[in-house]
């Protein structure tokens, strides 16, 4: 089969001449379109599903990986058709079932996509993803009883998963089972008493059930262990509120309008508050803010709790006008009238008032009379302070899309493998903040690029088309990208493709400059996903020689990076390299790394990649020393001082761990302060 580097995909179209269909390797092409779907190249891996299409257009898959690419770029309509599809083609596969429910889902249509979750669920009856899904959607459809049994099938299987009642809850609270979602979110509690989302949910119900002192410990709770949930300190500001602690009450409210400054509910209850206070101009203020943020069917409240204020300010034409809002979306709402009729008698219109008396005296008969097809909508409105409810944001992972699930690899739950109730809580936090990212060398940092001299030395002789920048996470590439650097891989294999198949036949004095052409095509290979390629060609420009130190050293940094990207692309799909295979990539990597740190010393990246390394491989002891190598010779390496923290903590040494945590803190890893708190 033709290498992959002498296609040129550009938009859809083969550019390298002489090259025909029949001559592609399409399980290559999908393979490298699965790596840039992997690592969210969705652009980039459109391409690579439309060639394996045009070329074998009976194939299943590539309508199916294409579906989820266009699914993450909210291409809904062309994601669906991809999903017929690739059903039409093998009506077999639970992922293509799962996406498409997936979509129906963001669609609103609930009914189709509970049959594609349950269609999903014969063909892979385990699958946590699919069974969340089918729950959640399940109790949209107010299906509750199908919904709970499946959460309660995942918890058999999980016992002890915290983020499986926290769901029940969620149900529960749905169907107003007060009682029901207590006991969901106290077991929730019990696994996981670190997380906010747990502390706050269960303070929602007991502020519910008015058991106001052990909500409010919960609530206060969620809050010194972080919580940026502006429901919080709305509910703990409602208790202050409701035991005339107007100034805390207050001070909550404040906090509330800072973190959620469109929220309709913050400004209502601070306007409720400044109303019970006599502070009327600016709970008048409040409410308006309050009606600007609202939904429609949040204005009722705002606009009577707003028209009283002008009643009592004698503003009798706001008043009315206000009031008439309120009818309009409540037309059986008697207050709503009486009101209005102080109003016009006020303004001394005495026929208004009277016809106001008369509608509200016709409402209340209508609603009396057991034929009458009125009801009474006075108790409609809740004109109080109102409760927040759980913030299901933090928790609801079954919202989330799951490639992993979509691709039909198997779920791993990390609850599942520690049946200790101490290690797996241990665990979650770990993996709640996870390590900061190896560097990488790449044209495109997303984030800011960090300074390093070897790099700094090497970019200034301008060996390639652009400066490499060192980061952690690099950015995704827009169609006008991809094809830029597919016309840069042709490019340069013109002049690499005609060399002799023996490098050690190219002369000593051409050595160094096809050497830079090679790695040159390495990166661009990289860029685009196809990491095998890039490795290769990087294998062959370190068996040249005549280079420079630092050269071979990015060279090998690049090499080990590139390794790392496969494996983790290879761990994620269906068909995982054994255990064996892992450790041999493992060892290829750290082999890389020493080289780096023989040609270049002082390259701090390269002692902090390998303790990433040796983190996974759970050599700790090692690990930290490596850091601590990384920090040695850059004092300000944030990421480096941040993961040995984590290594530190993971180890037993909480001391050590707290201070390099803090440092990074210090440094802009801001997360850092959150799991402060939680440790201490």
């Amino acid at each position: 089969m033709t290498h992959l580097r002498h296609i040129v995909l550009c938009f859809g179209l083969l550019l390298t001449a002489g090259l025909t269909h029949a001559q592609l390797n399409t399980d290559r092409i999908t393979a490298i379109g699965r790596n840039a779907l992997y690592f969210d190249d969705y652009v980039l891996s459109i391409q690579y599903f439309n060639q394996v299409i045009k070329l074998k257009p009976y194939l299943a898959e590539p309508y199916q990986l294409r579906a989820i690419a266009k699914l993450q770029l909210s291409d809904y309509q062309g994601a669906l058709l991809d999903c017929n599809a690739a059903i039409e083609r093998n009506p077999f596969q639970p992922g293509a079932y799962y996406t498409r429910g997936y979509i129906y889902r963001q669609l609103g249509d609930n009914q189709k996509a509970e049959a594609d979750f349950s269609e999903a669920l014969i063909y892979a009856p385990e699958n946590r993803t699919y069974l969340l899904l089918r729950a959640d959607t399940r109790a949209a459809l107010k299906q509750y009883d199908e919904a709970q049994a499946d959460l309660d099938y995942l918890i058999r299987r999980s016992p002890e998963s915290p983020s499986l009642y926290f769901e029940r809850g969620i149900i529960c609270m749905q169907q107003q089972d007060t009682t029901g979602a207590y006991e969901a979110f106290s077991r929730a509690l019990q696994y996981d008493s670190q997380n906010a989302s747990n502390h706050s949910a269960l303070g929602v119900v007991c502020l519910l059930r008015n058991e106001d002192d052990e909500a409010f410990a919960h609530i206060a709770r969620a809050i010194e262990l972080g919580s940026r949930y502006e429901g919080d300190h709305i509910n703990r500001g409602i208790i202050y509120y409701r035991k005339h602690n107007y100034r805390a009450a207050m001070a909550d409210y404040d906090r509330a309008i800072e973190l959620a400054p469109r929220s309709a509910q913050c400004f209502f209850n601070r306007g409720v508050l400044r109303q019970e206070v006599g502070d009327y101009n600016r709970a008048y203020d409040d409410f308006t803010q309050a009606l600007e943020y609202a939904e429609p069917d949040e204005r009722g409240p705002i606009l009577y709790q707003r028209g009283m204020i002008s009643m009592h300010l004698s503003q009798w034409h706001d008043a009315l006008r206000d009031l008439d809002s309120l009818i309009s979306l409540h037309p059986t709402f008697i207050p709503a009238y009486y009101i209005a009729s102080r109003a016009h008698t006020a303004l001394g219109e005495p026929k208004a008032a009277y016809s106001r008396l008369e509608k509200a005296e016709e409402i209340e008969r209508q609603a009396l009379n057991p034929t009458s097809s009125a009801k009474r909508d006075s108790t409609a409105l809740n004109t109080d302070v109102q409760i927040a409810r759980t913030d299901t944001k933090q928790k609801d992972y079954r919202k989330l899309f799951s490639q992993r699930a979509a691709q039909n690899g198997e779920e791993d739950s990390q609850e599942q493998k520690y049946k200790s109730a101490t290690r797996g809580r241990v665990q979650e936090k770990y993996q709640d903040v996870i390590n900061e990212p190896s560097i990488i060398l790449t044209y495109y940092p997303q984030t800011a690029a960090k300074y390093d001299y070897t790099l700094a030395q090497f970019n200034s002789r301008r060996l390639l088309p652009a400066a490499l920048a060192a980061t952690t996470r690099e950015m995704p590439l827009s169609a006008e990208m991809v094809s830029h650097h597919f016309a840069q891989i042709s490019s340069l294999s013109m002049t690499i493709d005609i060399l002799p198949a023996d490098l050690r036949q190219i002369p000593e004095s051409e050595a160094p400059r096809i050497a830079m052409l090679l790695f040159a095509r390495a990166i661009e290979f990289a860029i685009v996903q196809d990491y095998a390629s890039a490795i290769e060609d990087d294998t062959r420009a370190l068996t040249l020689g005549g280079l420079t130190k630092e050269t071979m050293a990015l060279m090998y940094f690049c090499q080990a990076n590139w390794r790392a990207r496969l494996l983790e692309v290879n761990i994620d799909a269906s068909e995982k390299p054994s255990n064996t295979g892992i450790a041999a990539y493992w060892r290829l990597m750290l082999m890389d790394y020493d080289q780096v740190i023989r040609y270049a010393p002082e390259f701090a990246f390269a002692y902090y990649n390998k303790a990433n390394i040796l983190c996974q491989q759970k050599d700790f002891e090692a690990a930290i020393q490596h850091y601590s190598d990384a920090i040695r010779l850059d004092s300000d390496f944030a990421e480096a001082y941040f993961n040995r923290g984590l290594t530190y903590i993971f180890i037993g040494k909480n001391k050590e761990g707290l201070q390099d945590l803090s440092r990074a803190g210090e440094l802009g890893i801001y997360q850092a302060y959150n799991l402060i708190t939680r440790m201490q």
